[in-house]
């Protein structure tokens, strides 16, 4: 038990730290070649993203609750650690219909295993997200084109409001241009009123013939 100890123990611990240290070392490599590769990639992506769609979509569909679930939310290394086997075939998948940067993500899996490559898995599943059904770009055309359809409404009440205003100072108008018209009718009417009042001083000379002969 003490040899154990002494001697197996330690030699194991010695070998096992080297061998973290050369996977961390050779997991830094790969993910510093991903970054150094994601203008390429996302040149790729927009060049590839409309025919990509429905495949992705498909995979998408295929993989476990937890991938889903990781692709979505970005859960970390211990979750990517924990759904190793799910995130491997998910990367393969995509490696399959030349999903920009899945081949290099795919290889860099089976030389360090996926949880050592979250920066890598995580650039990816971003693409991803934005070809499924409800992604912010998607969701953002709807609001968008509400938001013409109600400025095109808006417009259209402001101009039936304006029709409406003109139509009414219109007929205001036209309801000023009757009542002035007679007003000027009135005076004229009342001319002929005010002869005819004077017409009955007239019978006075026939008055003054009847008188003559008495005399």
């Amino acid at each position: 038990m003490d040899y154990w100890k002494s001697k197996v123990l330690p030699k194991m611990k010695t070998v096992f730290a080297k061998s973290a240290s050369k996977k961390d070392a050779s997991a830094a490599e790969l993910v510093k070649a991903f970054n150094e590769s994601k203008d390429g990639i996302n040149g790729e992506f927009e060049e590839k993203k409309a025919d990509l769609q429905p495949k992705v979509v498909e995979i998408y569909e295929s993989a476990t609750a937890a991938v889903k679930v990781l692709i979505k939310e970005k859960k970390g290394s211990s979750w990517i650690k924990k759904n190793s086997a799910g995130v491997t075939k998910l990367i393969q998948d995509l490696a399959n219909i030349d999903f920009p940067g899945a081949k290099q993500v795919s290889e860099g899996i089976a030389k360090v295993g996926p949880a050592l490559l979250s920066g890598p898995l995580f650039a990816t599943f971003d693409k991803v997200t934005t070809l499924l059904p409800g992604s912010d770009e998607t969701s953002m055309e709807a609001p968008a084109a509400a938001e013409k359809e109600a400025a095109a409404a808006e417009e259209k009440k402001e101009g039936a409001s304006e029709e409406k205003e003109g139509a009414t100072e219109e007929k205001k108008e036209e309801v000023e241009t009757q009542v002035a018209v007679a007003e000027e009718a009135v005076p004229v009417a009342a001319e002929p009123a005010k002869e005819e009042a004077a017409a009955p001083s007239e019978p006075e000379p026939a008055k003054a013939q009847e008188e003559t002969p008495k005399a």
